[in-house]
């Protein structure tokens, strides 16, 4: 997956490292790299999730590391892209996704059936993130 930069060459998508406050590492965050002009962007589906994070941390954060594909699903599909597939061939990461969002409806059937509405709320954030990624790229 990639975009055009602003310098006119592609900017491959790649799994990276955030470093925030120097003290917090956050791994495995999409971002978009120019090998040209060395821009960064990170991948818009997943901003709004990677800027909550960081907002969770506060300003004066301890040090640790987070894999960011533990709080986001696009961020999660993308590793396993990356690891079982060694790319992020758009057809791969769009039957991976519609695999998952398989797999969260049917999870969101048994928590409903049980009545947690905790887990519910989780399975529709999830859910919510993938469907952002599959409107933008499906």
């Amino acid at each position: 997956m990639q975009k055009r930069c602003s310098c006119g060459d592609l900017m491959p998508m790649k799994l990276r490292t955030v470093i925030y406050s120097n003290k917090v590492e956050i791994d495995n965050v999409p971002i978009y790299s120019c090998p040209s002009c060395n821009s960064s962007e990170v991948f818009p589906e997943v901003k709004p999730d990677l800027t909550g994070l960081i907002g969770q941390l506060g300003a004066q954060p301890a040090k640790q590391t987070f894999l960011f594909n533990e709080w986001n699903e696009w961020a999660k599909l993308l590793v396993e892209a990356y690891h079982d597939h060694k790319h992020s061939d758009p057809a791969i990461v769009r039957r991976l996704t519609e695999e998952r969002i398989d797999m969260l409806l049917d999870l969101l059937a048994v928590a409903q059936s049980s009545g947690d509405e905790d887990w519910m709320a989780d399975i529709h954030k999830r859910l919510a993130q993938l469907s952002r990624s599959m409107l933008q790229y499906g």
